[in-house]
């Protein structure tokens, strides 16, 4: 058997296909919550694979220090003042990015917050932000982004960026929780509404992984009882998610929707 990619044995393809498999140029992508941690990787790593990329995030002089750069690693960016939870907001946001570059085939939903707290004392104020945040965010970026591809007939790509906690019992995190399981959920149900309109969704779950938002915590004691759960002694990387991210992004997933893929180095097992 021979892989049609390097013509040569199966399973082994040549550095040629693997740059094609990730290849996105010819690609917008509008990433949201692109100011930092994993939004501002995913949009590095997605101009890097030669997609011109929209950061869409509250802050505009943090998607500036990104945009820059994207763009002296000799990418294409635009920095865009987006609030996820207004209406009027994420519309304009994809109006800016349409006129820079054109259409917006692919989104990355990313935005997202945790208010913590536990339960039974937890504020009302910080239940309604994460749920404006995390759910009618992603809702309102994603159908919107979805109502342009399909009135211009393109090859979308959606990608929420859930949690693992969605599936799995996190203590201390149930508003959060519900919030990724419910944007899980809906995905899903966008991808088979979405399915004969040219649209994947794809869900993207990943573990607890180094940022700006977790720097010094796995330092703490409840840190450090967490990590002691993890199937491996360690905590991820943020360039965990590119392969799957980069997959999900662009042509190579044509016959991938509804997934859910969990990236946690087996923390939730």
């Amino acid at each position: 058997m021979y892989d049609k990619v390097s013509g040569g044995e199966a399973g082994i393809v040549s550095e040629a296909g693997k740059q094609a498999f990730f290849d996105l140029s010819g690609r917008t992508v509008l990433v949201t919550g692109a100011s930092s941690g994993i939004g501002a990787h995913c949009a590095r790593t997605l101009a890097q694979a030669g997609a011109r990329v929209a950061l869409g995030a509250r802050r505009l002089d943090a998607l500036d220090r990104v945009r820059r750069e994207i763009e002296a690693a000799g990418g294409e960016a635009i920095a865009i003042r987006l609030d996820v939870t207004d209406e009027a907001s994420t519309i304009a946001a994809y109006d800016a990015a349409e006129q820079a570059f054109g259409l917006v085939d692919t989104v990355i939903a990313n935005a997202g917050m945790s208010v913590p707290g536990s339960a039974l004392g937890f504020a009302m104020d910080g239940f309604d932000q994460m749920v404006a945040v995390n759910l009618r965010g992603v809702f309102l970026t994603v159908r919107e982004g979805a109502r342009r591809m399909v009135a211009a007939g393109a090859d979308g790509r959606i990608v929420i960026v859930s949690s693992i906690t969605a599936r799995q019992v996190s203590p201390g995190m149930a508003v959060y929780s519900a919030t990724k399981a419910a944007v899980t959920q809906m995905g899903r149900v966008l991808a088979k509404d979405w399915a004969g309109k040219g649209i994947n969704v794809n869900i993207l779950a990943p573990g607890y992984i180094a940022t700006d938002l977790t720097d010094g915590y796995f330092d703490t004691p409840s840190g450090q009882r967490l990590k002691a759960r993890f199937a491996r002694d360690r905590i991820m990387d943020l360039d965990a998610l590119d392969p799957m991210l980069l997959y999900l992004s662009g042509g190579a997933s044509a016959q991938t929707t509804g997934g859910v893929f969990a990236i946690d180095d087996g923390q939730s097992l």
